[in-house]
């Protein structure tokens, strides 16, 4: 395996640098989806207030995370509000704030679509039935709500597994920048590695999100 570029993968401990920096992914991408989903919810339920005032915040909100790229906030977040008010905050606590910020916008909207999506006349019957307001969210919109979250919000999960690969720009060494860091190292001796070290890297994140389809669809088809 000498003139193959995979033989990189065997030199060192190169193949349990790749494992950590999938770890430090992992890390990120489950505490923003555990964050974004808990705000996410909360901001899809303001989303459907009548106020004009929290209407319009929401709106404002939701269009700065849909058109502001996620690299910008990164950028903003690490660079410019450390520089700007003196703030020291690590590349990880940016990243997770940025990711949050991003994600439970994206969630709350899917939240409010689901909401909106039930027929009213379940919420006219809810009230025929004597049900409080808090007894109708609990027992009839919450639960059709999730059902139809899942697909959603299962694509929303796995683009933030992805999009975590932008956070080697603010200096996170997560697995794609491991990945170029073996590269890099490996110029000279193995010219090929690149193609197998980035091919390692889709499947890592390939048996990362394909599970989480998998659970989502089984998860669907039970609660139907």
């Amino acid at each position: 395996m000498q003139g193959l570029g995979i033989s990189v993968l065997f030199k060192g401990n190169n193949f349990l640098r790749l494992l950590g920096g999938l770890g430090v992914t992992l890390e990120l991408s489950l505490v923003s989806i555990v964050l974004s989903i808990i705000f996410g919810m909360a901001f899809g339920l303001l989303m459907t207030l009548k106020n004009p005032v929290i209407r319009g915040f929401c709106r404002i909100y939701l269009e700065t995370v849909r058109i502001v790229p996620q690299m910008v906030l990164l950028f903003l977040c690490y660079f410019g509000l450390a520089k700007a008010f003196n703030l020291q905050i690590s590349g990880e606590a940016a990243a997770v704030a940025v990711f949050t910020f991003w994600g439970a916008g994206e969630m709350g909207d899917l939240v409010r679509g689901a909401l909106t999506s039930i027929p009213r006349h379940q919420l006219e019957s809810s009230a025929a039935l004597g049900l409080t307001k808090k007894q109708t969210y609990r027992y009839v919109l919450i639960p059709q709500t999730l059902r139809r979250l899942i697909p959603q919000s299962i694509n929303l999960a796995t683009r933030m597994v992805k999009t975590t690969s932008l956070v080697m720009l603010i200096g996170i060494v997560e697995v794609l920048k491991v990945g170029q860091q073996i590269i890099e190292a490996a110029r000279y001796d193995v010219p090929t590695a690149a193609i197998w070290i980035y091919g390692v890297v889709f499947a890592l994140y390939f048996f990362i999100c394909w599970p989480i389809s998998l659970l989502a669809s089984r998860l669907e088809r039970k609660w139907q």
